[in-house]
């Protein structure tokens, strides 16, 4: 699911950026530091929609450095359990599937693919009896969340294809 919110962060600018470009430089940096990336706690950052404020610098003791702390909008993802997703896939082998849903990696167990499909070790796919259905790599795939494992700066997924309306999109 999608989110706008307000974030902080604190930019660490080292003294030769210094002058008539300072904030533009924040703001630059800002970008680079917190687009893409992932905090346990709201998610990955998808994007900096706006900067509310750019406080003052503190002056780091000893290193010259100056800490800025900023307050800016952000568009974040964050995954949660029971949310039904569209996945590209990445790897198929004989114990699942790995896909990317964006940022986030998920795993589909063997154990979470219906009955019907089996692996084929040939072809490195799933397939049904019929042959009809196959996923395999690059396939665009529907998937439910059924369990999310947040650390400090990534968040991984485990999905299912075990109900109504999901697996291949055709």
């Amino acid at each position: 699911m999608f989110y706008h919110m307000c974030l902080d962060h604190r930019i660490l600018l080292h003294p030769q950026y210094f002058g008539p470009r300072l904030i533009d430089i924040v703001k630059k940096k800002l970008f680079t530091e917190v687009e893409g990336s992932c905090t346990g706690e709201y998610g990955f950052v998808v994007a900096v929609t706006t900067i509310d404020h750019i406080g003052n610098g503190v002056i780091d003791q000893g290193q010259g450095s100056v800490n800025f702390p900023v307050k800016y909008k952000a568009i974040v993802f964050r995954p949660f359990k029971g949310e039904v997703v569209d996945a590209i896939v990445t790897n198929v082998n004989k114990v699942g599937i790995f896909c990317e849903v964006g940022p986030l990696t998920c795993f589909i167990s063997r154990h979470s693919i219906p009955a019907d499909m089996v692996y084929n070790p040939d072809s490195d796919c799933y397939q049904n009896q019929d042959e009809g259905i196959v996923i395999q790599k690059d396939d665009e795939i529907r998937l439910k969340i059924i369990g999310t494992r947040v650390d400090a700066n990534d968040i991984f997924a485990v999905g299912s294809l075990m109900d109504d309306f999901l697996g291949l999109i055709s």
